[in-house]
């Protein structure tokens, strides 16, 4: 059967992702508006509280972990999901989540084969700069039922988990046909060694990186409810727009789901 994707945007990076029946959830951060977290060098400050509720969350078959040290990518409330479910995540991520025999680790580059719902998928980590010092990973998503594009690449998902713009992300199109691209972005800022850096993608860098991996469908995610986000979606959408690829974007309204694919 043809790719079918159907994604639910609940808040920052927490996306359900449903795909040909089995369903992916993204970075679960659930924590309701008004938590703050003490992060050592700043305070993270939520605004928003997520659509659906956790109480509200239909079943999940596996989570994308892009990292589980950030809380705006796994808050307590979203670690409540971790326990008895297929979790990916980063090698430092799934030390630190021990003992849980569903975590697996996935390094850049790095393949994993699933089988949930009588249906198999692999799942490809891919590299990301963010935080200096911490472990970040992207997620491919590939199965044999999604089929493949006309010069025989694979089709898949692709999350990009936190990162700013990389040059290694181009080999992607070597080897993938990506039907729909799930970006974190936001440009967001924090302080590091008496400076602020940038850790996110930004409108800019974006559009080049979806053009490079030549997707098809791009999601925009991860740029609202924060303090630490710093472009806001009228931002964005003067970007993809200056960049051309407005027409490419399929914005998520949160706790709604949107036939994508």
């Amino acid at each position: 059967m043809p790719i079918s994707l159907t994604a639910t945007h609940i808040g920052t990076a927490t996306v359900l992702l449903t795909l040909n029946s089995i369903t992916f959830l993204t970075d679960p951060v659930f924590d309701p508006a008004g938590t703050n977290y003490d992060v050592g060098r700043t305070i993270l400050k939520k605004h928003e509280t997520p659509a659906p509720r956790l109480k509200d969350l239909p079943s999940v078959d596996a989570i994308l972990l892009s990292h589980e040290d950030h809380s705006d990518n796994l808050d307590p409330s979203g670690r409540t999901l971790l326990n008895g479910r297929i979790v990916l995540t980063t090698p430092d991520g799934a030390k630190n989540l021990a003992p849980r025999p569903g975590v697996h680790a996935l390094k850049p580059w790095e393949m994993l084969e699933l089988k949930m719902g009588g249906k198999d998928f692999k799942v490809t980590g891919t590299p990301c700069k963010h935080v200096p010092g911490g472990e970040v990973v992207g997620f491919i998503v590939e199965s044999a039922d999604f089929g493949t594009a006309s010069d025989g690449r694979p089709n898949a998902i692709y999350f990009s988990g936190d990162t700013v713009y990389i040059e290694d992300l181009k080999k992607i199109k070597d080897k993938w046909h990506i039907a729909a691209a799930i970006f974190n972005w936001g440009n967001a800022k924090t302080f590091m060694r008496e400076e602020v850096i940038k850790i996110t993608l930004d409108g800019k860098d974006a559009v080049q990186l979806f053009k490079d991996i030549g997707a098809d469908v791009l999601i925009p995610i991860h740029f609202e409810g924060w303090e630490h986000f710093t472009q806001s979606k009228d931002a964005l959408e003067k970007d993809f727009k200056e960049g051309g690829i407005e027409d490419k974007v399929r914005w998520l309204t949160p706790g709604k789901p949107t036939k994508v694919l």
